[in-house]
């Protein structure tokens, strides 16, 4: 009985490792979706037409980038949960992968069950930057500033929990300071009332706020990154500018829906990666302040798994909750 089983379970593996094979040698059959759970005209968006051009060459079928907003994200991520595991359905995700279960409690899928990872694709570090009524200089000058006058420093951000509200409240959690929370529908008005001095301080994208920066409308006091932003390298990180601990990357990764082929999954590994070290892409990523990175899937679940761990206890602590 044991050998026969035995002989069962092998003939299985070996059926599965073929069919993965077969999958791969078909693949891509057809013209690849490629789901962004946010509006064109992002990072995000900009990075999935990027790679996706060069995909469309080097697989030798279209990319056809599908935009599904809504619901910080978990519209988009929830289509492709539902969608065939054939290779022909992919997502870029960002941060609010692993931070969404806890603003989300009733999700229609499981961020890491639902999903096979593929790679990660870039790390973008945000800037603290003061607006033009801020004396501070550093981050040691903002924090005393604050503590001097708790709950009357401003800090905007894109909205209830967004990235960069997320960014502030810990912030404010690390550094013991009160600065409060003023949300905006989306990143640019909040830069608007940045300018003109209705708010005090932000967390933004460093290709949205170097133009300001580099005008001397605003400073920038640090990066969140654990390395200097190679856009800003004069800038320190938050660790270093006297926040020690703080750190918090911005991330893209690309997943599949869950039960795609392992065969199917190393394809779009080897593909990604190499499109991502092409110089036109390497190229807007530099515009976007985007860090190039390439990871094996086990490296992307292993780095998914340590980014969900950490934002739990903070939603709760700080009263997070989404729109």
């Amino acid at each position: 009985m044991k050998l026969a089983f035995a002989k069962l379970l092998s003939a299985s593996m070996l059926l599965g490792t073929a069919f993965g094979a077969v999958a791969n040698d078909n693949f891509p059959n057809r013209p690849i979706k490629w789901v962004v759970p946010f509006t064109p005209g992002g990072a995000m968006d900009s990075m999935a037409r990027s790679i996706g051009e060069r995909l469309s060459q080097s697989l030798k079928q279209p990319v056809i980038i599908e935009n599904r907003p809504g619901a910080g994200g978990t519209i988009g991520s929830s289509m492709v949960a539902k969608s065939e595991p054939d290779g022909h359905t992919m997502m870029i995700v960002s941060i609010g992968h692993a931070v969404n279960p806890a603003l989300y409690p009733k999700l229609s899928y499981d961020p890491v069950k639902s999903f096979e990872p593929v790679s990660l694709v870039a790390i973008v570090p945000n800037v603290l930057v003061a607006g033009p009524g801020i004396k501070a200089n550093n981050v040691t000058e903002l924090i005393a500033a604050a503590k001097a006058q708790p709950g009357k420093m401003t800090y905007a951000s894109a909205g209830n929990g967004t990235t960069i509200h997320l960014r502030a409240e810990l912030f404010n959690a690390m550094a013991g300071v009160d600065i409060l929370h003023v949300p905006y529908k989306g990143s640019a008005p909040a830069m608007t009332d940045l300018l003109g001095r209705q708010v005090d301080i932000m967390f933004d994208s460093v290709s949205s706020a170097k133009p300001h920066i580099d005008s001397g409308r605003l400073k920038a006091l640090a990066v969140t990154t654990t390395k200097r932003s190679s856009v800003l390298p004069d800038v320190p990180t938050l660790s270093e500018a006297g926040l020690k601990g703080y750190e918090l990357n911005g991330w893209y990764a690309v997943f599949v829906p869950a039960k795609t082929p392992r065969a199917i999954v190393d394809r779009l590994n080897a593909e990604i990666t190499n499109a991502i070290k092409h110089p036109d892409v390497a190229k807007r990523f530099a515009q976007l302040g985007a860090e190039p990175v390439g990871s094996s899937p086990e490296e992307l679940a292993k780095y998914l798994d340590s980014e969900m761990k950490r934002w739990p206890d903070i939603i709760r602590a700080r009263n997070i909750s989404a729109d």
